[in-house]
């Protein structure tokens, strides 16, 4: 895929910069409930009720995930939706015994990866220039980069869950060794994190935990 250049690229970015302005005349701020429903009052969830989650709605769900701003658009995620039984099986190999009642009743459990080969397609998802060169033969660098977006990636996976109306329930509770044994072997590919989705039981919450206050942890220079 070749980059636009001269006139069509002047088109693009005056399409880009119009419909942003556009989007924050409709929406210059987000009201005090969405907030609330994706960040302030929302909460991890343990406990699920037996509703089934559409293909439409994880399809939508990876749609608005994929917006999400990474570094040189390198978009380094792997998600794999976990929903039957033998997945489920297989999955609970790695998990502590604790969160297997969690993973095994929640509709889905989505396996959260990084792909180690994302640089190969710079090419697709940063045309302006091939920056592979940054990349190749630089195994530490292509770790922290995937790792690091990958997890910034699962973040918008989790809010943008919740702007659905999905409940989520991360988990860090597993062998990620094992994860990759059973599902990524012969690949690139190494796990990240899981997290359960779902429409939740909210009776089994209890209070929400403690977070430091602003004065306790951020500072202006």
């Amino acid at each position: 895929m070749s980059a636009p250049e001269g006139q069509e690229l002047e088109k693009l970015r005056a399409q880009a910069q119009e419909q942003y302005r556009e989007l924050r005349k409709r929406k210059p701020v987000l009201d005090d409930d969405s907030i609330d429903v994706i960040l302030r009052g929302a909460r991890s969830h343990y406990a699920w009720k037996d509703t089934p989650v559409s293909k439409a709605t994880l399809e939508t769900l990876y749609d608005i995930t994929a917006a999400g701003a990474t570094s040189m658009n390198t978009c380094p995620a792997r998600f794999i939706f976990v929903t039957s039984d033998e997945g489920k099986q297989r999955l609970s190999k790695a998990l502590k015994d604790k969160n297997i009642e969690k993973m095994m009743a929640a509709p889905v459990t989505a396996i959260i990866s990084y792909d180690l080969d994302f640089w190969e397609h710079l090419p697709f998802l940063f045309p302006h220039e091939d920056r592979r060169g940054f990349f190749k033969g630089k195994a530490e660098h292509i770790e922290s980069t995937a790792f690091r977006n990958s997890t910034l990636q699962g973040a918008y996976f989790m809010i943008s869950a919740r702007a659905l109306g999905l409940d989520v329930g991360a988990m860090s509770g597993f062998s990620n060794e094992i994860v990759d044994k059973e599902f990524f072997a012969g690949t690139n590919q190494r796990s990240n994190f899981l997290c359960n989705l779902g429409y939740a039981d909210e009776t089994a919450l209890f209070q929400k935990l403690p977070r430091f206050a602003f004065d306790e942890v951020c500072s202006y220079l």
